[in-house]
């Protein structure tokens, strides 16, 4: 059936319920989604470090710390591995955040 046999509020809901979901997509798009990433990126951040601070000598930066935090590993183990590869290749956090506020 095309538009013009259905009833006008018929029409006129599909077109409002239309308007709403792009209205919706476009400020996901600009507004949401941009802070989101932020927020992850700042997460991973914080993550990064925390684990940084308790494991710093999986990169032979002798740490007392270290020996305390040790009986974390098995609730941190699944977590560890990716930490260990996304340190070993991403730039340092003082480049990171350079790079994010532009300061080249």
């Amino acid at each position: 059936m095309t538009d013009e046999g259905r009833p006008l509020h018929r029409r006129i809901e599909s077109f409002r319920t239309w308007v709403e979901e792009w209205l919706h997509g476009l400020y996901h798009g600009m507004i949401e989604h941009p802070s989101f990433e932020k927020i992850e990126k700042e997460a991973e951040d914080v993550e990064d470090t925390f684990l940084f601070a308790c494991f710093a000598d999986a990169f032979g930066i002798p740490s007392p710390v270290s020996y305390y935090t040790v009986e974390l590993l098995p609730y941190l183990a699944d977590e560890f591995e990716g930490w260990e590869r996304r340190m070993w290749d991403r730039d340092s956090l003082l480049e990171r955040k350079g790079q994010q506020y532009h300061f080249h």
